[in-house]
């Protein structure tokens, strides 16, 4: 991406549950919006206005793809989540998708190495699939540190990261991103942003303001600024918040 002043051009934008919300985010000025792809034919249906949107607005789109049907069973995640998966990639070019965030835990301190095992042959199909469709994976970290993804970019090459600033925040006393900066920084393509005050659980996934909680977005977004990121940050708060969010962001930024 260009450069100014020798320092990275981080692009900022918002992310999106709904197709109303896409809309919102769009008329909100921001430069991509990051939108929730989880049902083909629903995808298809809405098609149409999302194409609209891109043209009206004159903005990217981004994908999110579902969560897991089973997190601890490969054979249903095979079965179901895998074809799901490769038909939403299919729909990704005609919208000019050529970036996903896709969850798919493989935290070796709860799943056993069997299950990891048969998950990352699963991913690999799933990486293999989008690279002939142009679009690039990116999985994102949930409980998991660095150590869990390292086999996983170790065994499938065209494997990035959405690196999710708020979820490096739980289940650690100290906020996982710095590991995943320094250990795997050339794997990260994609970014989250969103606050929380720590915990163990989900429901300590608050998806607050920057500066509401406890993450240490400054120090995180100096990390990534020095490591070189140039690339795309997606605000994952609700509409109300994005103005101030990305008030903080630039001021980390610039």
């Amino acid at each position: 991406m260009e450069r100014k002043d020798g320092q990275p051009v981080i692009t900022i934008g918002g992310r999106a549950h709904t197709l109303e919300e896409a809309w919102e985010v769009a008329a909100m000025g921001y430069p991509f919006v990051e939108v929730s792809l989880e049902d083909p034919g629903l995808v298809t249906s809405h098609t149409p206005r999302l194409l609209e949107l891109r043209s009206e607005y004159g903005i990217d789109l981004l994908a999110h793809f579902p969560n897991e049907d089973n997190p601890f069973d490969a054979g249903v995640l095979r079965a179901g989540f895998l074809p799901r998966i490769k038909s939403l990639i299919d729909l990704c070019p005609g919208l000019g998708i050529h970036k996903a965030t896709v969850h798919f835990w493989i935290d070796g301190r709860f799943a056993g190495v069997d299950l990891v095992s048969r998950k990352l042959e699963i991913l690999a199909e799933i990486v293999e699939h989008a690279q002939g469709k142009g679009v690039v994976i990116c999985i994102e970290n949930l409980s998991e540190r660095v150590d869990s993804f390292e086999p996983a970019f170790r065994a499938i090459p065209g494997l990035m990261m959405t690196l999710d600033i708020g979820h490096a925040q739980l289940l650690s006393r100290t906020n996982t991103s710095f590991g995943f900066i320094e250990r795997c920084r050339e794997r990260i393509a994609h970014v989250h942003v969103h606050d929380n005050h720590g915990g163990t659980s989900v429901k300590d996934d608050l998806h607050l303001a920057l500066g509401d909680g406890m993450v240490d977005y400054r120090t995180i977004m100096a990390a990534l600024v020095a490591s070189g990121y140039d690339s795309t940050v997606t605000m994952e708060v609700a509409l109300c918040d994005m103005p101030r969010t990305r008030e903080a962001l630039l001021g980390c930024i610039e």
